[in-house]
């Protein structure tokens, strides 16, 4: 390679989505390697308010998604289990809820990372602590 010539960019497609300066083509990607352009739920905690609806909706969403992946997951049960103490902490946001909130938005991420649930279980999260601020 000469001094001064330019690497040839990566083929579309399979970057990082991570950019360092120049062009950035590639799809966004989530720490796993799975294109995540079709998302469908997101929270976003820098710089807005989230409400308890949101939480509340991105709940019920997480929960539909939980039923209908339930055959291939590796922890139904416990995402189950999760989702109705969520539930219950957002009726009653006294200290020990907003505890048991805290902790459900440290696990849910690592229960939920690389399955069919992951975007929907990572916007949960978010929201709850964009909601706790």
């Amino acid at each position: 390679m000469a001094v001064g010539r330019r690497r040839p960019d990566p083929e579309q497609g399979h970057g990082s989505g991570i950019s360092i300066g120049g062009n950035n083509i590639a799809p966004l990607q989530n720490v796993v390697g799975q294109n995540i352009s079709n998302v469908h739920q997101s929270a976003s905690v820098q710089g807005a308010t989230v409400d308890v609806e949101t939480v509340r909706d991105l709940l019920a969403a997480f929960r539909t998604e939980v039923d209908r992946n339930g055959a291939v997951l590796p922890n139904t049960q416990v995402l189950r289990a999760m989702a109705d103490s969520i539930d219950t902490s957002l009726t009653a946001p006294d200290a020990q809820a907003v505890g048991a909130l805290r902790g459900a938005v440290q696990a849910l991420p690592a229960l939920v990372a690389g399955t069919a649930v992951q975007q929907g279980g990572e916007a949960l999260a978010h929201a709850i602590a964009g909601w706790l601020g």
